[in-house]
């Protein structure tokens, strides 16, 4: 599950491969029901990362692109809580974790920086 090496630059694509990889990652780790919402919380918010971005980009307008990928760096922001919260508190693959950390890291960092660059223009 390695991004680093041959890092994918459409953001689009970049983000429908994450969730991807964060539903395998939910689906691998062997966990306590008592912990379902927590995962269930760690899914929708990587899943609507991308989702936004992709209704962003069929927007009709500058402030329908902004608009949804201000929502996708929200949602970007609130995957970050949970995986740190996951990696934290339950025994799950470390490893795994921190590269799903640094990949929405730096997803966040790439929606901060288009939104910055389209609110300037």
């Amino acid at each position: 599950m390695s991004f680093g090496v041959n890092k994918i630059y459409d953001i689009k694509e970049r983000t429908f491969l994450f969730s991807k990889q964060i539903i395998l990652f939910v689906k691998d780790t062997n966990f306590d029901r008592t912990f379902s919402s927590i995962f269930d919380q760690l899914v929708r918010s990587a899943t609507s990362v991308g989702a936004n971005i992709a209704e962003g980009k069929s927007g009709s307008s500058k402030n329908d692109f902004l608009k949804f990928h201000i929502i996708a760096l929200k949602s970007a922001n609130e995957t970050i809580y949970w995986l740190k919260l996951i990696r934290e508190t339950l025994n799950i693959d470390k490893n795994k974790a921190d590269s799903l950390m640094l990949e929405v890291e730096e997803i966040a960092k790439i929606l901060a920086t288009i939104i910055l660059k389209n609110k300037a223009a």
